[in-house]
């Protein structure tokens, strides 16, 4: 197996950007069994499947440390591996260090995050790829306090690798160690509270929302705050920092817990408006709890029919760890339904089939999953209503929260968009959506792995918290509904352009990262990025890296474009539309503090 170098192996400087090797393979983890999943105390949870291990205090620390550490031996470095886990903890203290890799998801199963005690690290770090935590994907950690003995957290994370609903005592790093010239590229924290400083060092970008800090330090290209207490002050570009101060609308991810009679339920918080802070600092959230007799636990095997079965009797989903092989769309359209992945279960397209498709219906949840295009064809991955509508649901939006959208890297595939949203009122709270530019080999190259857009909103009134979409072949985000709100917004250009012919229509060279149809009259975005490595030394332009109609109701604020590429290589001749500085052939980065209506603010 190899890695095509990429960006993500690149480690960089303030000056330079140089490209490195990747030493060795990928591997894929050992075929042995996995380690033991439940204690004798929860015969309960046995219905979550052999790769959900639920832990309490009774087994003691020493047993748990060792089942955590045999699954992080397996998934240190398993970048596209088979392998999926959930570590669970029962309401208690516990005095273990959790190294968390590929396709682990940590997570503390009481009513407050303050209810699991981990007296030790819960680390994200980088030294299975020589430091460089830029390739650190498909990860999560929630619902714990984190003590840790010396006082610091470490999460060196980049994309798909949200931490939620934790709190932190001590303070929290967001780069990989030995500190120096090692890299991570953007993270999600939100619900959150670090009684210390969260110090960002050389990581690249960054959301937090409705978090509580005591202090951050740090910045680099493109950090983003949203109804976060103790956030810095807003000095986009020098640091480049947005803070906005409340969160217009949001719930968050619901969540699995166990009470002390060993019941399982999952909690879905209720809606916020002109938030700040988290849902849990003043005690319970506000929400409603589902029992898991309620629930359809899904498990690899289960095929469409099975799970569409459960979904036409009224239940919910629960996947547990693993891959889901589907050859047909799951169709939810029942109002507050919930899909909630564990270990970052994983829902395949093998027949040219959409995943999930939701009616333009309220109060839908789906989350924690990753969805794959593991066949051509595959028309749109996850579809959120059918059509545009005129249909209100802002008293009971639907949502999506951390879910991941995969086009390549693992198996060879293509679909035409990864996630497209036509019902109103939509919330998105953290995606990355990847047409792949690494992986196994035979999965990716320009007519491998084909991707024309990653997101496509036609509904109106969507809200986006943390937008990754990154290498599609058209518009990376198109949007056609009217007052859509993005906070944080981060791309990449695809990297395989095989020449300037191959990506140009109706004359553009290239098409804008971040398109806002000319018939939108009001839409607003803050804290954008968007970044070019083109690797084929094509020579390769994209005119722009935003496009906006010029009209006083379309506002971006704080926005910047990176070139990664070296000498000859191409780049992005405007920031918006034809307005703003180029980044071309070598490593350069240029800021923008605002656009609309046809004027640009430096």
């Amino acid at each position: 197996m190899s890695v095509t170098p990429t960006r993500r192996t690149v480690l960089r400087s303030a000056a330079v950007a140089a490209a490195l090797p990747v030493a060795g393979g990928l591997a894929t983890g050992p075929a042995s069994a996995a380690p033991a999943a439940h204690g004798t105390t929860d015969p309960a949870a046995t219905n979550l499947g052999t790769n959900v291990l639920v832990f309490d205090p009774s087994m003691g620390d020493a047993a748990i440390q060792a089942r955590v550490d045999a699954v992080f031996k397996i998934q240190e470095s398993n970048q596209f591996g088979t392998e999926r886990y959930a570590l669970a903890f029962k309401p208690g203290t516990y005095n273990v260090d959790i190294n968390v890799g590929f396709y682990t998801h940590v997570l503390g199963l009481g009513q407050h995050p303050d209810d699991v005690v981990i007296n030790g690290h819960v680390t994200a770090d980088a030294q299975w790829f020589q430091g460089n935590g830029t390739q650190n994907f498909w990860r999560a950690a929630e619902n714990l306090c984190i003590v840790p003995p010396d006082g610091l957290e470490r999460w060196a994370v980049s994309q798909a690798a949200p931490m939620r609903r934790t709190h932190v005592k001590g303070n929290m790093t967001l780069w990989p160690s030995p500190p120096g010239n090692r890299w991570s590229s953007g993270g999600f924290l939100a619900d959150s509270v670090v009684d210390g400083q969260v110090e960002s060092g050389s990581q690249q970008q960054w959301l937090s929302r409705n978090d509580t800090f005591g202090s951050w330090t740090g910045a680099n290209w493109n950090m983003v705050f949203v109804g976060t207490q103790g956030a810095p002050a807003q000095s986009f570009p020098s640091p480049p920092m947005t803070t906005v101060d409340r969160t217009p609308v949001v719930r968050e991810k619901p969540f699995l817990t166990v009470d002390a009679h060993g019941s399982y339920r999952v909690f879905v918080p209720a809606l916020r408006r002109n938030s700040t802070g988290t849902t849990w600092a003043s005690g319970k959230a506000a929400g409603h709890s589902i029992p898991l007799s309620a629930f359809h636990v899904a498990r690899p095997g289960d095929s469409a029919r099975t799970l569409n079965r459960a979904l036409s009797q009224g239940r919910h989903l629960l996947f547990t760890p693993g891959i889901y092989k589907l050859s047909d769309p799951l169709q939810v359209s029942r109002p507050g339904t919930v899909l909630l992945g564990l270990g970052l279960a994983t829902l395949q397209a093998v027949d040219g089939n959409s995943l999930v498709e939701v009616a333009d219906v309220d109060d839908v949840s789906v989350a924690g999953l990753l969805l794959e295009a593991a066949s051509a064809g595959s028309p749109v991955l996850l579809r959120v209503g059918d059509g545009r509508s005129r249909r209100n649901h802002s008293g009971r939006p639907t949502a999506l929260f951390d879910v991941f959208a995969r086009v390549g890297g693992v198996v060879p595939g293509g679909t035409e968009v990864a996630i497209r949203i036509d019902s109103n009122d939509v919330i998105v709270d953290h995606i990355w959506v990847w047409r792949a530019d690494h992986g196994l080999d035979g999965s990716v190259g320009w007519s491998v792995n084909p991707a024309g857009t990653g997101f496509l909103v036609n509904g109106d009134r969507v809200t986006t918290y943390g937008l990754f979409v990154e290498h599609f072949q058209k518009y990376e985000v198109l949007w056609n509904g009217n007052h859509g709100r993005t906070y944080f917004f981060q791309n990449e250009h695809p990297y395989d352009v095989p020449t300037q012919s191959a990506w140009v229509h109706h004359g553009t060279r290239g098409y804008a990262a971040y398109k806002v149809a000319d018939s939108v009259t009001d839409h607003r975005a803050w804290g954008l990025g968007s970044y070019c490595f083109f690797n084929l030394q094509a020579d390769i332009y994209a005119d722009r890296a935003y496009e906006v109609p010029d009209t006083p109701g379309v506002v971006l604020t704080d926005l910047m474009t990176v070139c990664l590429n070296g000498p000859g290589g191409g780049g992005i001749l405007h920031c918006v539309n034809a307005s703003g500085d180029p980044v071309q052939n070598g490593f350069g980065t240029y800021f923008m503090k605002g656009y609309s209506n046809g004027v640009a603010t430096v």
